[in-house]
């Protein structure tokens, strides 16, 4: 072969070469363009539970950390040696067949059932304790009495309402930020379930029955509250703001509530059951006595005659 002959077929493969290099770079940044945009949703902005604003949610994550460590014990071993014996055994590798006295291992078989086994009953322990620890209807030891609330799922909305206050809100829930809450849930429609990530774990809501969940922020601020429970076309929008305000904060919010010309009377009530979504946030300077207990008692058998006409009116759902 002359020497031209060898220029001219070595062209293409240097040209194919550029082509490869320019490829390969496109392939790696289009695969870190893509692992940022997957990732960008692991940020603390985004997952709430790995960035608490509460000793119950701090509690919860440092269950979830502890929890995996335990776990990694074994997935990291098992990854690993996954990874080498498919580069060690791998074809064209050259090695002698390996052949093994499968029989008789004691100490393999002593790893394979006794480090599971104990990583079980280590699990199984923090379970019981952190979950007795976190029983959701356990008020918190914060030195004050804890502020009362009263949470009820609608379609597609939460109503909350403040004994304490007389007052109620629509999807925004306010309260003391040096204060515990003691938050009473029920549901008039079909199951739900709250859940405020950056303070606790989530509690259903179910139509007839009372559930409990106590929280406690540790400072001031804003944080997302949803339900999270699938409970039809709205359920997407079924999300609020729960506002963990400061003293002079939260008598303002007061002054402005008791403000609102609404009242949430039987009949007011019976007209926010409607199904509705993407509602905005409303406030009603008043509310039925009782209304809470009503709801439940919606759920009861009937035997007699109605204690009083909002129970009527709320039971039958009469406008």
């Amino acid at each position: 072969m002359s020497r031209e002959t060898a220029l001219n077929s070595g062209e293409p493969d240097c040209q194919k070469g550029k082509t490869g290099s320019l490829f390969q770079r496109c392939v790696r940044w289009s695969l870190l363009a893509g692992a940022g945009v997957l990732l960008s949703g692991c940020s603390l902005i985004r997952s709430p539970v790995l960035d608490p604003q509460g000793p119950v949610a701090l509690d919860e994550r440092n269950l979830l950390l502890v929890s995996l460590a335990i776990m990694m014990i074994v997935a990291i071993p098992a990854i690993g040696l996954t990874l080498f014996f498919a580069w060690r055994y791998r074809s064209g590798a050259n090695r002698p067949d390996y052949d093994p006295e499968w029989s008789r291992a004691p100490a393999l078989e002593a790893a394979i059932f006794l480090v599971p086994a104990a990583i079980i009953v280590v699990l199984g322990t923090l379970v019981w304790v952190y979950t007795h620890r976190l029983d959701p209807y356990k008020e918190l030891a914060a030195g004050r009495e804890p502020f009362q609330v009263q949470a009820v799922a609608l379609d597609w909305k939460w109503l909350f309402l403040y004994p304490e206050l007389g007052t109620a809100s629509v999807n925004e829930l306010s309260f003391p930020a040096d204060r515990p809450v003691s938050i009473e849930i029920t549901s008039d429609t079909v199951m739900n379930a709250l859940m405020i990530p950056a303070l606790g774990g989530q509690i259903y809501a179910m139509a007839g029955m009372r559930t409990k969940l106590n929280l406690l922020a540790n400072e001031p601020g804003t944080f997302d509250g949803r339900n999270t429970m699938y409970s039809g076309d709205g359920f997407p929008d079924q999300h609020f703001q729960a506002h963990a305000l400061t003293d002079s904060e939260f008598e303002a919010w007061k002054a402005k509530v008791k403000a609102s010309a609404n009242a949430l009377d039987a009949r007011a009530y019976v007209a926010l059951h409607e199904k509705s979504s993407a509602n905005p946030v409303s406030y009603y300077s008043s509310f039925e006595p009782g209304l809470f207990d009503l709801i439940l008692r919606k759920y009861a058998p009937i035997t007699g005659p109605y204690e009083s006409k909002a129970a009527e009116i709320i039971c039958r759902g009469a406008a």
